[in-house]
């Protein structure tokens, strides 16, 4: 077999088809996307960004920035959202991977691929070269992360990321609530997440049976079990020879059901006891627009 069809092969095992994903809302959603522009007058026009409501986004892209669109795609349009990596456990992760995919030469997590004198890039090929390595390496590579491709132009990536992460296509259907800390871009009403009452009582983690203080809790998102969040990851961590603080995934010591560490993560900001605004719209961030030079 040849390594192009070991690829695909790989590809088609890790891929999802879109009747299976396509029912299922995805609540508290932080994405970072790669558009290309259409426009034959600017022909390799990329942008990289960060949004937590790609529908509404890539519209606002089109329409311009009075519309809400980034200054720097205003009128090189029509463009397409040509994918999207979405999974991340909160608006600061994600918008880290948005700086370091967009700044590759400055990060230090990438510094071993000696970018600085590379001079393509800013095409659409480098970028997705990029977003695979990005995928392979610390500490992006212990994320629940999914590749989206939303565009029919289906490329196969030159680094396949771990297997916990899903390679899919299809559309997203997002919840229209983000429960998330605002930043300073973030406009937001007066509308609050419900309170969780039983989040705010103390409860005994199920591992070491002490009292658990509400920064350490966690839960399983599957059985509602109560741990500490050390010891459910020195849990997972127990059978890994190599020495991580965070785990992938592990069985739940109740249930015993498989769980990824990141939902654990998201599942915690999602039940956590404290009221938190629910961001409705939002001033995404006005990333550097990218072009063949």
């Amino acid at each position: 077999m040849s390594i192009e069809n070991t690829i695909l092969s790989i590809d088609n095992q890790l891929s999802t088809s879109f009747n299976e994903i396509a029912d299922i809302e995805v609540e508290n959603f932080f994405g970072c996307y790669l558009l290309n522009s259409l426009n034959p007058a600017c022909k390799g026009r990329t942008y990289i960004g960060f949004t937590v409501d790609p529908h509404r986004r890539i519209k606002q892209h089109n329409k311009g920035k009075d519309f809400g669109g980034a200054k720097k795609t205003s009128g090189k349009g029509p463009w397409e959202m040509v994918l999207i990596v979405h999974g991340f456990p909160n608006e600061i992760t994600a918008l880290r991977f948005e700086w370091a995919w967009q700044n590759p030469e400055q990060s230090i997590r990438l510094k071993h691929l000696n970018l600085s004198k590379n001079k393509r890039k800013h095409t659409l090929q480098f970028k997705l070269k990029i977003l695979a390595e990005m995928l392979c390496i610390g500490p992006w590579a212990r994320l629940p992360l999914t590749v989206r491709w939303l565009s029919d132009k289906k490329q196969v990536l030159e680094r396949m990321p771990p297997l916990h992460m899903p390679i899919t296509s299809g559309p997203i259907n997002v919840s229209k609530q983000t429960n998330t800390i605002p930043s300073k871009r973030k406009k937001t009403n007066k509308q609050t997440l419900p309170i969780n009452d039983d989040s705010r009582c103390f409860s005994s983690c199920s591992l070491c049976n002490n009292i658990i203080q509400p920064p350490m809790h966690v839960s399983c998102p599957k059985c509602s079990i109560s741990f500490h969040i050390i010891c459910l990851s020195k849990c997972f961590l127990k059978n890994t020879e190599e020495h991580y603080i965070i785990p992938i995934d592990g069985l739940c010591p109740s249930c015993k059901k498989n769980l990824l560490w990141g939902e654990i993560i998201q599942n915690k900001y999602t039940n956590r006891s404290c009221a938190l605004p629910i961001v409705t719209h939002s001033d995404e961030s006005d990333d550097d627009d990218d072009v063949i030079q």
